[in-house]
């Protein structure tokens, strides 16, 4: 057999019914010399069986204890072959170009180490009114990066050869052991995603990206302020990225008594600076998103220290001018 060129990693736990579909969307695809590395994760329902059920030589499975999502992909990630490594989730379904299309890009890009597609979102067997259309362009990650995760973990497809120089998942730090992985990346490679749904995304309810208590949004803002303090040379625990992080995300616990909107403002703005600087790229490429951040930042931090939006505050100093005789538009 030719050596598969992409190993695809498809970590499994109780996958259940929706198993099934997601190892035929894979099988499925256009591109065909890949192997599946399927790792059944100590399930405790028929999903060993389910995969038995398959018979195709460019499946290789595996059953272990329980040891987590991000040590599951990290054993299929020593075990793969390919060049390339694709992630595929139990409940998600790639179309069949998905990988083909991804490979394409990546050969013809190569300074780009890692690309993602835009995902259709899908609630159980239904599809919902929206999609991840998350940004394309590698500067524009980057900067949404030092606040978020702009990829779909099903969707990426990364050189080995890059995940060799940064490292693989950091078990210490799911979830999100996506977010710190591709933010690794992404401080020494381009990264892109492709414009295209390539991908179905099946949200899950319960999942801990969306519960409101959970340990999930600390993880982020320790990400993201990590992010911000590296790309501006500063520590890690620097207060302020940290204050940056949480009112970027409204988690208002993690902000400190007093927080300085000017120096805030100042970080954000000089994080946006050496990101242009580091990718040669004009100061104003980043204008759209740094606006859009500027007033989010400052809407979150006047609810945080007046417990009112900015929308509010602009309404009353209208008002305020016009009883005093001002109108909109005098000097």
């Amino acid at each position: 057999m030719e050596s598969p060129f992409v190993s695809v990693l498809l970590p499994v736990y109780n996958g259940g019914a929706v198993l099934s579909d997601s190892i035929k969307s894979i099988l499925d695809q256009t591109y065909r010399n890949f192997e599946l590395i399927i790792i059944d994760d100590g399930s405790t329902d028929d999903s060993a069986s389910i995969i038995r059920e398959f018979d195709d030589a460019r499946i290789r499975s595996y059953n272990q204890r329980n040891r987590g999502l991000a040590g599951t992909l990290n054993r299929a990630i020593e075990l793969s072959t390919g060049e390339y490594i694709a992630r595929q989730d139990q409940d998600d379904l790639a179309y069949p170009q998905r990988l083909a299309k991804q490979i394409e890009f990546l050969e013809t890009r190569p300074h780009c180490a890692m690309v993602g597609t835009w995902a259709s979102i899908w609630t159980g067997e239904r599809e919902a009114s929206r999609v991840h259309r998350h940004p394309t362009d590698s500067l524009v990650l980057k900067f949404e990066l030092l606040f978020d995760n702009p990829f779909v973990h099903s969707t990426i497809m990364v050189r080995k050869s890059a995940l060799a120089k940064v490292g693989f998942y950091d078990e210490l730090r799911q979830p999100p052991e996506d977010y710190e992985l591709w933010s690794r990346i992404a401080r020494k490679f381009e990264v892109a995603n492709i414009p295209e749904i390539l991908e179905i995304y099946r949200e899950v309810p319960s999942s801990m990206s969306r519960a409101k208590l959970n340990p999930f949004l600390d993880r982020v803002i320790d990400i993201s302020a990590e992010n911000i303090a590296f790309v501006t040379g500063r520590a890690h625990s620097h207060q302020v990225a940290v204050d940056l992080s949480a009112l970027a995300r409204r988690a208002y616990h993690r902000v400190s008594s007093k927080p300085s909107l000017m120096e805030i403002t100042a970080l954000l703005l000089e994080a946006a600076r050496k990101l242009c600087s580091s990718s040669n790229s004009p100061p104003g490429a980043l204008g759209v998103q740094v606006k859009s951040r500027l007033l989010s930042i400052r809407q979150s931090y006047y609810y945080y220290r007046y417990g009112i939006g900015l929308n509010r505050i602009m309404a009353y100093l209208d008002e305020l001018m016009k009883r005093n005789g001002y109108r909109k538009g005098d000097e």
